[in-house]
């Protein structure tokens, strides 16, 4: 391979990971937010006394709920 070509391809290469990198920074950003949100949000409905019947996989539910923005209230007919 010519070696002028050969490095102008690593130098693409390195280019195009360096975009990528940087295209994924938020879409990581938002991810630990958002894990942070569901442990906090577990171990708050952890300690509410009703909610330990649900089990782990009950309240990591709610939690999903929350974390997406769901509004939970009391439906009165």
């Amino acid at each position: 391979m010519n070696d002028p070509l050969q490095k102008t391809f690593v130098g693409i290469v390195a280019l195009s990971l360096a975009i990528i990198a940087v295209k994924l920074l938020p879409i990581s950003r938002q991810a630990e937010a958002w894990n942070r949100c569901l442990d906090t949000t577990e171990r708050f409905l952890s300690k509410i006394h009703n909610l330990h019947e649900k089990g782990h996989i009950g309240r990591e539910a709610i939690a999903v709920n929350i974390c997406n923005g769901a509004v939970h209230y009391n439906k009165t007919n």
